[in-house]
């Protein structure tokens, strides 16, 4: 899969906190195509605790059953430390090296991680989404900032995720009984989309299939790559 520079990546983290301050302007709020998405990518990226080198993966599969159309991973050594906010600085060069080896262009992409509900409304959805131009979704499994009251408790309760006066997610219970997780607009999704598109690609389990099975595939991965070296 092709796309093109968006940014160089050598910054220290204060240059890191300024580009997403200049990049959010370009992050798209609705869904200039309303064709429901097919082909949905998921990605999560891998490392050992105090360790630079990353395992990311990607994983395309079909809505209609959830099956995998394609996987990609790859392994590379991050020289940018772990900074809460700035997690895209550290996983995306890899997960954008997976993407490369994709032939397949996935119609929508769901982040392991935040997209606008960050303190400066750029997580790692907003800036993957920028990256490749294709719409994406953030869906954290822990809040980075905001406030809410519980949704209920029944699969599909979802309440509002405020900072500063501002929605900026989600708070979607997909499973009943369960945690709940944190959904915010990546790039070219309205909020409505994103929550109802998380919500059935959550049929059976807390999160997303397409989260769920690239998560599977990034720690197989890191796994079979330790192996070999």
């Amino acid at each position: 899969m092709r796309f093109r520079k968006l940014h160089d990546w050598d910054l220290t983290p204060k240059e890191a906190v300024a580009l997403q301050r200049q990049l959010v302007s370009q992050v798209v709020l609705n869904r200039p195509d309303k064709r429901p998405p097919q082909l949905i990518a998921g990605v999560d990226a891998s490392y050992p605790r105090f360790s630079n080198r990353i395992t990311a993966g990607v994983v395309v599969c079909h809505r209609d059953d959830w099956s995998i159309v394609e996987s990609s991973y790859a392994v590379l050594d991050s020289p940018f430390p772990y900074v809460p906010g700035l997690l895209s600085f550290r996983e995306l060069p890899g997960l954008l090296e997976a993407f490369k080896g994709l032939k397949t262009r996935p119609d929508a992409i769901i982040v392991d991680g935040q997209g606008r509900a960050h303190p400066r409304r750029f997580g790692i959805g907003c800036h993957l989404g920028l990256w490749l131009d294709i719409p994406t979704i953030g869906c954290g499994k822990t809040r980075l900032c905001g406030e809410f009251a519980e949704p209920s408790n029944e699969r599909g309760g979802r309440s509002d995720l405020i900072d500063k006066e501002e929605v900026i997610g989600e708070v979607l219970r997909t499973r009943t009984g369960v945690k709940p997780v944190y959904a915010s607009i990546g790039h070219k999704f309205d909020l409505v989309s994103a929550v109802d598109l998380l919500l059935d690609c959550a049929p059976r389990y807390r999160l997303p299939e397409p989260i769920r099975l690239a998560h599977h595939f990034v720690n197989e991965s890191r796994l079979a790559s330790t192996e070999d070296a």
